[in-house]
């Protein structure tokens, strides 16, 4: 959906008022009129779109050990308790593009530490990660979707086929993705006695939920 720039004459109080509600929704007065309106109209916007998504991704982790938040924008927080010394808080964020084919959004997990034991855990399990996206997905993309290091790693989530997707199918992808790798790290923690028995779990996990059939990788 294009923008372009219009000039409209409004009321200095409905300017205020509009200025507070964009505030505590943490959006801009622009992005607020636009809903505004296209709600008045019927009309289903991009912003419309990610709310609906994001809602319906807080549904699906509702049942699990997380804390959702939403921004007033394109993206959704998910913070999800590790069993780990002082109890570290793995950090989900979701954003989402203007466009809903392609590439759809992209997902940044970190963890807030200046421990060494816990980041060279995080980077241990991302090694096996990363390493069996590879194995399983290289058809699909080259090179594998990451970026980052240490206790920040960012990945890009792709429609293989480039088709537009529904709500509901991209919820259920990115959700079914995020309670997937928040399984495996738990695993890999609950295991670090036994990283190889540890590890083949995980890469079972992660082919079983391949073969199911994803929508979005």
């Amino acid at each position: 959906m294009n923008k372009s720039v219009y000039s409209i004459v409004l009321a200095d109080d409905v300017v205020e008022a509009i200025d507070e509600m964009a505030y505590s929704l943490g959006t801009s007065r622009s992005n607020l009129i636009n809903q505004i309106l296209a709600e008045r109209v019927s009309l289903m916007t991009p912003e419309m779109r990610m709310k609906d998504i994001f809602d319906r991704i807080e549904k699906l982790l509702a049942p699990k050990p997380h804390t959702v938040a939403q921004s007033g924008g394109a993206a959704i927080m998910i913070k999800s308790p590790l069993k780990f010394k002082y109890r570290p808080t793995v950090n989900y964020s979701v954003e989402l593009y203007r466009s809903f084919s392609g590439e759809v959004g992209r997902l940044k997990i970190s963890l807030r530490t200046q421990s060494a034991a816990l980041i060279n855990m995080v980077k241990g399990f991302f090694a096996l990660w990363i390493g069996l996206e590879g194995k399983y997905l290289s058809k699909l993309f080259e090179g594998v979707p990451w970026s980052g290091g240490d206790a920040s790693y960012t990945r890009a989530f792709f429609s293989p086929n480039g088709a537009a997707l529904s709500d509901e199918q991209i919820a259920q992808a990115i959700g079914g993705y995020i309670n997937l790798l928040d399984e495996c790290i738990r695993l890999y923690f609950d295991g670090a006695d036994n990283k190889e028995q540890a590890s083949a779990e995980i890469e079972k996990r992660l082919k079983a939920y391949l073969q199911k059939g994803v929508i979005i990788l």
